[in-house]
């Protein structure tokens, strides 16, 4: 698996959410909606979900194994950074 593309858009409301990602892997599967979260622990990813009648959270795609998610996780958070660092960005 190749992760061919990350676009990060930041995200200015002042909450824990900083930006939302888009990646596209292998040049034909595409994954929208990942969230950059500010914890207390620091930056984290947390993959697209959506709320069911009950009011949890459940993922709508995810990685199977934790050495993917480590992989995604650290190409993500690099690639938020460097967005960060670029003149004339702004966040939305």
């Amino acid at each position: 698996m190749q992760v061919t593309d990350v676009r990060i858009r930041k995200i200015a409301t002042g909450g824990k959410m900083k930006a939302v990602v888009s990646l596209t892997i292998d040049e034909c599967f595409a994954v929208h909606d990942i969230k950059v979260i500010e914890s207390q622990n620091g930056l984290f990813i947390a993959m697209p979900s959506r709320k069911t009648p009950d009011g949890q959270f459940k993922d709508i795609a995810h990685p199977i194994n934790s050495e993917t998610r480590q992989m995604l996780e650290k190409l993500i958070l690099e690639k938020y950074e460097e967005a960060a660092d670029e003149p004339g960005y702004e966040e939305e």
